[in-house]
């Protein structure tokens, strides 16, 4: 059932609806990384995402990286996309799966052409491919066909009482009209990890949940945690926002999948829906950038993120809209929210109301408003490796 409302964006080749145009740099390892800098600064209307892995990645982790930065270039938010890499054969490999999108989009190496002439090739076919991005027009779509991910940072009690409800309450509102939604934090459902897999689809979908679930307990927290996990989780701002335990701060956490929808597939990292429209669970961490760069790459083009304490996180491809309940945060740190819903913890505004007011944000910020992270320059891209490098 369609909501009737429209935005103006951007159709890709591939269908996908994309509310940026950037033209993106990406490197394939570390040391790719001043190369993709300098052909950002010579090139006007690019953006270089330098990041600290892509060397002597193996197994899993290294599908993970591949996941990452086919899925980053992939965006529909993404134009066209220049890869550098040190060697030809990883850079062509993340080549030709960006390429599945129809986009334009080139690979260089930097062996036997060192990095002056590969910085110069790869400038030449970023102007030509600026050119080509900015002439792409944004025409009208349908408000469901976006993919929006969320997730919640520096929360509080105003987090579980106000912003993560707006978010449900947004959910509630798109998803049966056809959009794409995504939580995760794995580690943060601590504690609510029987509610949340009470909101499974099927009892196949509880299941694959809670085998992951377990599975970071396991491997993660079990494995390395100390006698104090204390400011790690909760956080030093949780703590100082009133909460006491992860339990706590999982149960406000649950409340950004609102009360009707249910999650309809468990996504590993990075990985791409691929069972429709609906509600999704990606295994992510719960630090602010690692799970945003993760969602991004999935190819979620817009992020709700609610705060409390008030997290400024940013996403360099996908926008990030704040919103927050906390009148101290709203007082303290205004420019970076986008959304007030401090009215709810007054109550002067329902979470009905609030969810139509995020809504409002989403369109606007559809329309090409920038959000406050992207007015502040906030640009976190942060990869997620699993384990040590060979």
């Amino acid at each position: 059932m369609s909501t009737g409302k429209k935005i103006w964006a951007y159709r890709r080749e591939n269908g996908r609806v994309g509310i940026r145009n950037h033209v993106a740099i990406l490197p394939v390892d570390d040391i790719s990384n001043a190369a993709c800098v300098s052909v950002a600064n010579n090139i006007q209307g690019t953006i270089a995402l330098p990041h600290a892995y892509g060397r002597l990645q193996f197994g899993a982790d290294l599908d993970l990286h591949f996941r990452t930065m086919i899925g980053t270039g992939a965006n529909p938010n993404v134009a066209a996309c220049i890869v550098i890499g040190i060697e030809p054969g990883w850079t062509q490999k993340i080549v030709e799966g960006i390429a599945a999108t129809g986009k334009p989009v080139a690979g260089f190496w930097i062996e036997g052409n060192g990095d002056i002439a590969t910085i110069a090739a790869a400038s030449r076919k970023a102007k030509e491919f600026v050119h080509f991005a900015t002439e792409q027009v944004r025409v009208p779509c349908d408000l469901e066909e976006l993919w929006i991910a969320a997730k919640c940072g520096e929360s509080d009690t105003t987090t579980g009482l106000a912003s993560c409800p707006t978010v449900g309450n947004m959910y509630d509102k798109l998803i049966p009209a056809g959009l794409y939604g995504c939580f995760g934090e794995t580690s943060e459902l601590t504690g609510a990890e029987h509610l949340a897999a009470a909101r499974a689809a099927t009892p196949e979908v509880r299941e694959k949940f809670m085998k992951t679930w377990q599975a970071y307990q396991d491997e993660v927290i079990e494995a390395h945690k100390t006698s104090d996990l204390s400011d790690s989780q909760p956080t030093k701002g949780n703590i100082a926002g009133g909460l006491t335990t992860i339990e706590e701060k999982a149960l406000g956490n649950l409340e950004k999948i609102g009360k009707k929808v249910k999650f309809i597939d468990v996504l590993e990292p990075a990985e791409a829906p691929a069972r429709g429209p609906g509600l999704y669970f990606m295994d992510t961490s719960s630090a602010a950038a690692e799970c945003c760069t993760l969602q991004a790459a999935a190819g979620y083009v817009l992020h709700i993120f609610p705060t409390g304490q008030g997290n400024v996180i940013g996403n360099p491809i996908m926008p990030v809209i704040k919103v927050t309940g906390n009148p101290r945060t709203v007082r303290l740190m205004s420019e970076h929210v986008d959304v007030d819903v401090s009215g709810v913890v007054r109550r002067e505004m329902t979470i009905d109301q609030a969810g139509d007011a995020l809504i409002d944000m989403i369109m606007r910020t559809a329309n090409g408003r920038y959000t406050a992270a992207e007015a502040l320059g906030h640009q976190e891209f942060v990869m997620t490796k699993l384990y040590r490098s060979a």
